[in-house]
């Protein structure tokens, strides 16, 4: 597996991660338990040194399945998880008191000493973001964490927060099918010498070819209420799928391995983070990392795409209100 660095100031990581909510998360079933430490553990043996997780997975059980999946490569691996939601309650939760709650929380689950990696999983507009980023400027004084993160967080946010304690890396949602962070995101980032974490870079699975028109889903998974996946609007992003399928077709590879090797070859900072509970797609997700797109064939992809408007938002009303712009 080849690596990237996370900014300036991070660690290197394996160039595409694994992320852990769907195993506990979202999708409106658990995992089987076993499976997913087996899948966990495949990853680690692969190559992948890059694992995502967050309180709120669950919530709780994801980090307590991740901590127990990868304590035997202790020292080998990268944990990132977040704080930031009032668990059990509605809304955002960013006060200083809690992300030292959090943290406390999250290392005990985590079964680890430091937390690699501490995002703050929404921009929490009731707490300057100074007092957030301060707050984890001491943790990390105080050896509780390494570095700092944000999470679909504006401009803004991350000049203003940066100011106060260094941003190892901003994780947001990105991909052929998502391509906003291109307009102010990612020169920023650029800029300032921060690592990029696309989640999503399948598009919710979207991507991969395995959702057609026809595709329903289960009111507990949360696809059920993204817009872009709507019965109306799934039909009219299928052109996406068959974009990306013909360039699968021609190198011989699968449409989700393009869908990967096209975010790795953006820029060298970029380190997605698929997630799946089946060890097949681990492994043909892990195998974009080998893929090298030819300059046409960037070209080709980027002149095609270019035509076509994504049908729908990619929130639904509620979880767009979370959104720091």
């Amino acid at each position: 597996m080849k690596s990237r660095k996370l900014g300036i100031s991070g660690p290197e990581v394996s160039a595409i991660g694994l992320g852990c909510m769907g195993m506990s998360f979202g999708y409106g079933v658990i995992a089987d338990k076993k499976q997913s430490m087996d899948l966990i553990r495949k990853a680690a043996e692969l190559g992948v040194t890059f694992f995502d997780t967050a309180e709120v997975y669950g919530p709780y059980i994801n980090e307590e399945l991740v901590g127990e999946a990868l304590e035997p490569f202790k020292g080998q691996i990268i944990i990132a998880t977040k704080f930031g939601f009032n668990i059990g309650e509605q809304g955002l939760n960013s006060r200083p008191e809690n992300i030292r709650s959090v943290a406390e929380a999250s290392l005990k689950r985590l079964r680890i000493d430091c937390i690699d990696l501490f995002y703050q999983h929404r921009v929490d507009k009731g707490v300057p973001i100074e007092d957030v980023a301060g707050t984890v400027k001491d943790l990390i004084k105080e050896g509780k964490v390494k570095h700092f993160g944000l999470s679909e967080a504006g401009v803004k946010t991350i000049r203003r927060a940066h100011a106060v304690c260094s941003i190892t890396a901003l994780q947001s949602e990105y991909s052929l099918w998502w391509r906003e962070p291109e307009d102010e995101i990612i020169p920023t980032l650029e800029e300032l010498g921060i690592g990029f974490v696309p989640f999503s870079p399948l598009g919710k699975g979207f991507l991969t070819g395995k959702i057609n028109e026809n595709t329903t889903f289960d009111s507990k998974d949360f696809r059920s209420t993204v817009p872009r996946l709507s019965p109306g609007n799934l039909k009219a992003n299928l052109v996406f799928v068959d974009l990306i399928k013909e360039i699968a077709l021609q190198k011989k590879i699968t449409p989700a391995q393009v869908a990967i090797a096209w975010l790795l070859a953006q820029k060298p900072f970029i380190v997605p983070i698929p997630g799946t509970t089946k060890t097949d797609r681990l492994v043909e997700n892990l195998g974009a990392a080998s893929v090298i797109l030819s300059d046409e064939e960037l070209l080709e992809i980027e002149a095609a795409s270019a035509k076509i408007k994504p049908a729908g938002d990619r929130y639904s009303e509620g979880s767009a209100k979370l959104i720091d712009r």
